[in-house]
């Protein structure tokens, strides 16, 4: 296992980090629960191989991961970096330690190392500011309560709002988006660096659509790999600007396949790193030709989000990520996903989104076009 130091801290942590979002699961009557036999031989495997760092939340796993992972580190504390979020709901900081005690309880440890403001926005955070007893203030105080060791965000604001939050000196980290198809924070990370962050990188294999087959990407690759899957976290961690990339694995065969990368001396060589990334934008040009993401035609009155289903229209269309864009447009237009949308049938051609789009792009043919193909 390659190990780095963990931005200003002087941690040494492993390149591979254990995401606990996907453990195993059975269901037991109508409930979804974890599997915590084979969870926690999965993780305990990694731990084995030298993996050092993981990562859960209260609301994974249908809020199961944290017993989990408590249960998966009991006996190995001391030589295991945990990491978890609060999901913040208000701006009381009574209530921010009344769920860091809930998650202090659920995985059975008196601290956590880096704890996370999940989530958050540079709107949410400039709310904070000023409160008598706010957020801010009881992560400090629980900090130095010795209940965390350091303060940490998950980012998913837009990339030009992120400085002012790495500017605070609050925090010690940051858990950020980063992938081959999406590069959008890739300057985010080297300027976490020069503030002295350590850097996570979660979805570096896209939530697993990087996994999925494609003509397409291993073309774009240009280089023999197993899996496309071992092309994107080699080229997650061929970023000397991300510490650990973050991959959920509920199998022993993903645990040892991925500690096989994270173990490799060098991931990329400079000229298959310039071709990459040469093609990953010649691509991202392509896709841009219909929807850059600005998001300037929200909001739709029939509830559409109509950025995020000509994203996973080009997963389809440019990425020959089909069956992962079917997946995800069932998920949004269900109900099954964060993202809530209404499926793009339901466009009434009232124009309003054309008349924002920058673009001029002709948005009711292509929601149509983007139903056709997803539903």
């Amino acid at each position: 296992m390659i190990y780095k130091k963990f931005g200003g801290n002087g941690e040494n942590v492993s390149a591979l980090g254990f995401g606990a979002m996907r453990l195993p699961m059975i269901k037991v009557g109508e409930e979804d629960f974890v599997d915590e036999d084979k969870a926690v031989s999965v993780m305990q495997k990694a731990f084995d191989l030298g993996v050092n760092y993981v990562d859960t939340a209260p609301g994974y796993c249908n809020k199961k991961s944290e017993a989990a992972v408590g249960k998966a580190i009991k006996g190995r504390r001391d030589n295991i970096l945990l990491s978890t979020k609060n999901p913040i709901s208000n701006n009381s900081g009574d209530d921010w330690l009344k769920r860091l005690e809930g998650s202090l309880q659920n995985l059975e440890t008196d601290y956590i190392d880096y704890y996370h403001f999940w989530g958050i926005g540079l709107e949410a955070f400039k709310s904070w500011q000023g409160l008598e007893f706010g957020p801010i203030e009881a992560a400090l105080k629980a900090k130095e309560e010795g209940m965390i060791k350091h303060i940490s965000f998950s980012y998913h604001d837009a990339p030009e709002n992120f400085k002012p939050i790495a500017d605070s000196g609050i925090f010690d980290s940051v858990l950020m988006q980063y992938n081959m198809l999406d590069r959008s924070n890739e300057e985010n990370f080297a300027y976490a660096c020069v503030k002295g962050l350590g850097t996570v990188a979660m979805g570096p294999v896209g939530g697993g659509n990087l996994g999925s087959p494609s003509d397409v990407i291993q073309s774009i690759l240009g280089v023999k790999t197993k899996s496309t899957a071992e092309m994107a976290l080699r080229f997650v961690l061929s970023n000397e600007n991300v510490h650990i990339a973050l991959s959920g694995m509920n199998t022993m065969e993903m645990v040892n396949e991925n500690v096989s990368v994270a173990s490799r001396a060098g991931q990329l060589t400079p000229d298959e790193k310039q071709r990459l990334n040469e093609m990953m934008d010649k691509y991202k040009k392509f896709a841009e030709l219909y929807c850059t993401g600005c998001d300037y035609c929200k909001p739709c009155p029939q509830g559409i989000e109509i950025g995020y289903l000509f994203k996973l229209m080009n997963q389809h269309r440019v990425y020959g990520l089909t069956d992962v864009a079917r997946g995800a447009y069932s998920g949004v237009v269900n109900g099954w996903s964060w993202i809530k949308s209404a499926d793009a049938s339901k466009c009434t051609a009232c124009g309003e989104c054309e008349k924002k789009c920058p673009q001029k792009l002709p948005i009711i043919e292509q929601l149509k076009e983007t139903h056709t193909a997803l539903s």
